[in-house]
């Protein structure tokens, strides 16, 4: 197929960025949307051209890596499908496809489609850990874990990091991205010593990067792992609790 693309082109954070139109023709439809850039990227090389700017690693939907708005949709237009699973095949023939970085304040733009997505990795040193000394591991089998919860924390934990979810929110808001890492450790009993803690830290921390959820939903949608939002729901009951608890110890001084 012979396929247009409008690609975003910025140097930095603080160059002026523009779209750039290149040709993609001879794309095979069994090719992923990133070995369709690649394809590009070769010839603008072979031309003597910068090549496009793209984050990407396993190329496999598991290390969150990668990640563009294609055609204004965070991952592209297939739902449950990081950038590198989506297969040329989901477009037709002489389509012209606009690619653009994740759009968020947080997110500063690095290169191109690249962005700066550290604040992620802030809100995880908050608290997005155990670290309650528990002795030696007892055999797995000994910490009974009802199989509702053992399901919840780890379809929780599917979570990348990819950032889809605060790159599709119209608040830019980080709540879903947060609550994933909060519920895969706070289901267990493992993660019940600080899980109170923990919350607090972690949604405080994302409140000084990302905006508000007003429940639009569009997380959800846009999350390559299909992540619900009744993680937040969760996230957000905790984090009350939390507050009340603190007052509490505060009022026994």
């Amino acid at each position: 197929m012979d396929l247009t693309l409008e690609v975003w082109r910025q140097a930095g954070e603080s160059a002026e960025g523009r779209f750039e139109t290149y040709d993609a023709p001879d794309v095979s439809e069994d090719m992923s949307f990133l070995e369709m850039l690649d394809l590009v990227n070769e010839r603008l090389i072979a031309e003597e051209r910068e090549p496009i700017a793209f984050d990407h690693d396993c190329r496999e939907g598991i290390c969150g890596s990668c990640g563009v708005m294609i055609n204004g949709k965070a991952h592209g237009p297939q739902l449950g499908t990081a950038t590198c699973q989506l297969h040329m095949r989901q477009f037709e023939d002489g389509d012209r496809i606009v690619v653009e970085p994740w759009r968020a304040k947080a997110f500063a733009i690095v290169r191109d489609l690249v962005v700066d997505r550290s604040p992620l990795d802030r809100i995880i040193e908050a608290g997005g850990y155990i670290s309650a000394p528990t002795g030696a591991a007892p055999d797995a089998n000994m910490i009974p874990v009802p199989k509702e919860s053992a399901d919840a924390a780890m379809d929780a934990a599917a979570c990348i990091g990819c950032a889809a979810c605060i790159a599709a929110c119209p608040n830019s808001a980080g709540q879903l991205f947060t609550s994933a890492k909060l519920a895969h450790l706070d289901l267990l009993p493992q993660g019940q010593p600080e899980r109170y803690k923990r919350v607090e830290a972690m949604v405080e921390t994302m409140e000084e990067f990302f905006g508000s959820c007003t429940n639009h939903g569009e997380c959800e949608s846009a999350c390559p792992k299909s992540i619900s939002i009744d993680n937040i729901a969760l996230m957000n009951r905790d984090y009350l609790i939390a507050k009340l608890k603190n007052r509490k110890l505060a009022g026994q001084h």
